[in-house]
């Protein structure tokens, strides 16, 4: 076998290997999220009807959130909610992790897109280093010079799931271009979608 042959080979199968284990892995991942919400609500079914329906408690989950939607949409159902939550602040587990698990699932939230206002770099965590990240929120500091803006930035450091808020001059921040998904999709890819040049321009 000539090695212009077995590069061709390897080329290709690198190629398979990469295309092909994303979706592997999407799919696995997706397989265990149906099957540990499955087996939470079988053990009911299990005692209701006397065996296990493959499916039928992914599909009770999937009613339960379509329901606590409608209620949420409305404003009986919000009171509700929110006299819920007022009960939970009073266990302290709880009370430490929910308001923050809330805030960042609702930044995400399509009647919460403007949690996160735009995708910049900002000099973190010393000068001459660059990271992405989220201006969040605006704000003025008085100084003894007067009035200066300021911009809070989320700068993720774990995936999307934990990072660090800063807060930094608004002028200091510098503007990418990108869209709030596109932004979500770097930090998700480890840097791999990155585009070439930014700010990237907009059609």
């Amino acid at each position: 076998m000539s090695g212009s042959f077995r590069n061709w080979i390897k080329v290709r199968f690198i190629t398979g290997l990469f295309s092909t284990v994303p979706a592997i892995a999407t799919a696995w991942l997706l397989w265990v999220f149906w099957n540990a919400i499955d087996d939470f609500f079988s053990p009911v079914y299990t005692q209701m009807i006397g065996r296990r329906i493959p499916g039928l408690g992914f599909l009770t989950a999937l009613v339960i959130i379509f329901i606590m939607g409608l209620i949420a949409r409305n404003v009986f159902g919000r009171r509700v909610l929110a006299r819920i939550e007022m009960l939970f602040d009073h266990v302290p587990i709880f009370r430490s992790i929910y308001p923050s698990v809330k805030q960042l699932l609702e930044s995400f939230s399509p009647q919460k897109r403007s949690s996160f206002k735009a995708v910049v770099l900002a000099e973190h965590p010393r000068k001459g280093e660059y990271v992405f990240g989220f201006v969040t929120s605006e704000l003025l500091i008085e100084t003894g010079e007067g009035k200066r803006a300021m911009v809070t930035v989320f700068v993720p450091t774990n995936n999307l799931y934990l990072g660090d808020v800063i807060v930094v001059p608004k002028e200091d921040t510098l503007p990418t271009g990108l869209t709030v998904e596109e932004g979500i999709r770097i930090i998700l890819s480890a840097g791999t979608a990155t585009p070439s040049r930014l700010p990237r321009e907009r059609l």
